[in-house]
């Protein structure tokens, strides 16, 4: 077999064959029929070749994407920066040193994502074009004061709260001052973080008045959706006793599944909030230093004066524990040792459901066709009657125009089922 590697050709015989027939090539080389291969010089070189020169483009491509993102990054720190130092324009003497110290974080961010372009040959660095967003929001505090434009950079930080997050390149202690940032505005304007958590969660509210609404709204869907099952039932059959086993099912398993659901809700919840609180532990051991000046600047946001606010927050985080509680308290709205338990919160989706659906159930133990109908349906209006008044309290609304229009609605989904099993019938042999 012939074999040729960067040099002259090089030819190995088998075995010779009575068969094999020479020949010579267009270059001259003899060939020994098909048991001759040759491996042209040059082809390992140029291969070796191609693959340098496509990692090379790859590496080129990647540090273009990577240079990008920098950039990217980079303008958006100087546009926040610009932003903050607009709203400190207008803002009054207890909030515009604040919104300049956010503003000097902004700029500290900006000039580490430079430094990160310079390193990587993307020295020649032009001031950016600010953002229409940025532009427009600085003429509004301008024109009608900080507190008109806050609630919009209060969403602005919201949305870049968690951007760091994925940036291998940004230090751990940039992610934190992103979410103080928000925090920091939200304490200007009077809440905090854990405020917003509570105003967007509508299901699950802390302390009495949230496990009323709970309790209200649980009865509500126990007995809108019992009472539209059973009154399906009852208009297909005559038999009493499958009314019952349908509106007992039907509260069996609604509830399980209002408490199923209602656990792995505040489950979650509960874990998202025992890891935000497991971060500021971790934040509060790495960055001390940076812990301490945001609990000072949210003291000042809340009117204490410099001097006050740095005294109160040193006493505070001299104390691992008493640190850990306030941060959270005052950062996320949270008090670590009042979690909401999800056993208790399925365990009371589970009653108020069952309640409100064993409700249209208990008139076919006791009477059957026409009569068990009527009584159902009365005590069914009676109760979303009761319902929508309780529902009223937590709306402001009329509780009179409230119940009727629970009335109304209990009315249309209890005809519409009823002429649904009326159509449909059951016949049981």
């Amino acid at each position: 077999m012939t074999t040729s590697l960067g040099g002259p050709a090089r030819r190995v015989r088998g075995p010779p064959r009575a068969s094999d027939a020479r020949a010579r090539d267009r270059r001259g080389r003899r060939t020994i029929s098909s048991r001759t291969v040759t491996i042209r010089p040059g082809n390992a070189p140029a291969r070796a070749a191609k693959a340098g020169r496509m990692l090379v483009a790859m590496a080129t491509t990647m540090d273009g994407e990577r240079a990008k993102r920098y950039r990217t990054l980079w303008e958006d720190e100087l546009a926040g920066a610009t932003l903050y130092r607009a709203l400190a324009e207008s803002a009054d003497e207890r909030r515009r040193p604040i919104l300049l110290a956010l503003a000097e974080a902004e700029e500290k961010h900006a000039d580490h994502w430079a430094k990160m372009l310079s390193d990587a040959g993307f020295s020649d660095l032009k001031k950016p074009r600010l953002p229409l967003r940025v532009k427009a929001l600085s003429f509004l505090a301008r024109r009608f004061g900080a507190d008109a434009v806050l609630p919009l950079v209060l969403r602005l930080e919201a949305s870049d709260a968690e951007r760091y997050d994925r940036v291998a390149e940004a230090p751990d202690s940039m992610a934190g001052q992103e979410r103080m940032h928000g925090r920091i505005v939200s304490a200007l304007q009077g809440g905090t973080a854990g405020n917003r958590i509570a105003r967007s969660e509508g299901r699950h509210r802390a302390g009495a008045g949230g496990a009323l609404r709970a309790g209200v709204f649980g009865i509500n869907d126990g007995l809108l959706s019992n009472l539209s099952l059973v009154m399906g039932v009852a208009g297909g059959t005559q038999d009493k006793h499958f009314v019952i086993l349908a509106g007992v099912a039907g509260l069996v398993a609604g509830a399980f599944s209002m408490g199923s659901g209602e656990w792995v809700s505040v489950r979650s919840q509960r874990e998202l909030y025992e890891r935000e609180i497991e971060i500021e532990r971790e934040e509060i051991a790495a960055f001390p230093e940076e812990e301490l000046g945001e609990l000072a600047l949210i003291y000042r946001a809340k009117g204490l004066d410099a001097p006050e606010a740095e005294a109160l927050a040193t006493q505070i985080m001299k104390k691992p524990v008493s640190a850990l509680d306030t941060m959270a308290r005052e950062e996320l709205g949270l008090d670590p040792g009042e979690l909401a338990s999800p056993w208790v919160a399925a365990g009371s989706s589970f009653i108020a459901f069952a309640i409100g659906a064993v409700l249209p159930v208990i008139p076919f133990f006791f009477a059957s066709g026409g009569t068990a109908i009527a009584i159902a349906a009365a005590i069914a209006a009676l109760s979303l009657f009761a319902v929508g008044g309780a529902i009223s309290v937590f709306t402001g609304r009329p509780a009179l125009v409230i119940g009727f229009r629970m009335i109304v609605i209990g009315a249309i989904t209890g005809a519409i089922t009823f002429g649904i099993g009326k159509a449909i019938g059951v016949s049981v042999s």
